[in-house]
This record gives C-alpha cells, structure tokens and sequence, in this order.
C-alpha cells in the first residue's frame, strides 16, 4: 500500500512538472506568435494578395492557444496538488479542446510553408503591380509593398530583373521598355531615394541596378516563421501528449 502511494507522490510531481514546462511553452509559443503577427519583415500584403496567408492565421491561433496552455497549466497544477478528480476532469477536457487547436494550427503554418513557390509570387507581381486601375485597396498594397522590399532588399523582381522583360505585365502595359525596362526601385538608389545613374540603371549597367531577385529576401523570413510556429508547436502537443495520459491515469487512480 504504501509502495502504491509513493509511486502516486513521484507521479504526481511529475505531473506538476509537466505542467509547468507547459506553463513555460505556452508563454513562449504566444510570445513566438506575437512576433510573427506584429513584425512580418512587410510580405503580408503579398501573401494576403495570392491567398497564401495560412501562416499568419495559425500564430492567430497560436496566441490564444499559448494563453490557454499557461492558464490550463495551473489548473493542472493545482487539480494534481489537490486530488481533485473534478479539476481534473475539467482540465482534461479542456486541454483536449485545445490540443486539437493547436494541431490545426501547427498543420496549417506546415503546410502554408510549403505553397510559397516563385511562381506564385511571380504570377501576382505581374497581375498587380502597378495595376493602372486598381480593382481595389489591396492592389496598391501591393505595389507599395513590393517597393519597399526592392528598396530594403536591394532587389527586382522574384527571379532578377529579366522578370519584367520575359512576361506580359500590367506594369508593361502602361510604360514603355526604353524609360522603364523595370522599376525605378530595382535601380541602385542614394540616400534621397533617387536613381544613383538612371540611364546607367535603364541599360543594365553593372553596378547601378539591383541584379537578383527577391524570392529569397521574401521567403526566407516567411519560410522562418512557418517553421517556428509549426515545428514548435509540434514540439508543444508531443509534451502536451504525455502530460495528458499521465493525467488521466492519475485521475482514475484518485478515490472517490
């Protein structure tokens, strides 16, 4: 009997730990999300714009599904401490509500990761960039958006700046390929934010045009994200996942 009791004592705080290392995750995957929301390095507009924005909707979920870890995680906590089989219960319960959340939102930011191809950043740039009538708001964030990251990422494009000479555009459609091969953010700029040699940048010279492309200054940090929320939360449910049949075999060995 009594070796029955301290296995139930080891159980039980191995049970408070597990609780608090969940406690610890779910401030970290809220806080990991947060950053994700708030600080997108400028791309939601073009994710938002081909519909691949899945990535920004699981850190949504992530938020509220790290708050409720942490708030759950005391609920564990002071259920196992207690023995009470109706705390228990409850947390079991609502831990399950939202491990099944958190696996959505880990499965979403995967696979999101995933259909971010060049083409389909390609195929919106030359669709919307520079719309000469704009369907709606959405369109000239696009455009904005693209300036910014030329500017910032000292690129053109998604491939290079043969992108603008290769494939129909709406930006070709309204400027001739003598004055604007490209865009004037693809030129090499000064700090006023104006061409450093604007007929050196229409020719292609070497030097004073930006010559790679974007995909890599768009994806990279998109790509970063998808996996922190993803793999992490993965990382979060297989945790979750043990706690959660330590649990429910401590619950039934507690007496009426």
């Amino acid at each position: 009997m009594a070796k029955s009791d301290d296995c139930m004592h080891i159980l039980q705080g191995l049970l408070v730990f597990g609780n608090v290392v969940i406690g610890m995750c779910g401030i970290a995957l809220t806080a990991e999300c947060i950053y994700v929301v708030s600080n997108p390095h400028g791309a939601y507009p073009l994710l938002k714009a081909t519909e691949s924005s899945g990535i920004y909707a699981a850190a949504w979920i992530g938020i509220f599904v790290g708050l409720a870890l942490f708030a759950l995680s005391i609920l564990g906590i002071i259920g196992v401490i207690k023995a009470s089989r109706t705390l228990l219960l409850v947390y079991i319960i609502l831990m399950l509500i939202t491990f099944a959340f958190e696996m959505a939102s880990s499965i979403t930011a995967a696979t999101n990761q995933d259909s971010l191809t060049p083409n389909v950043f390609l195929k919106q740039m030359l669709e919307r960039y520079q719309k000469s009538e704009p369907n709606n708001n959405s369109d000239n964030e696009v455009t904005k958006t693209w300036d910014e990251l030329m500017r910032q990422n000292h690129c053109c494009g998604v491939n290079g700046p043969s992108d603008w000479q290769n494939y129909t555009s709406a930006f070709r459609s309204t400027h001739s390929d003598a004055d604007y091969p490209w865009p004037r953010a693809c030129c090499v700029l000064d700090a006023k934010g104006l061409p450093v040699n604007l007929n050196g940048c229409k020719l292609g010279v070497s030097g004073y045009y930006n010559s790679n492309g974007c995909y890599d200054a768009m994806s990279g940090p998109v790509n970063a994200h998808a996996w922190g929320v993803a793999w992490f939360g993965f990382a979060i449910l297989c945790w979750t996942f043990c706690v959660l049949l330590g649990t429910m075999f401590y619950w039934s060995g507690i007496e009426y």
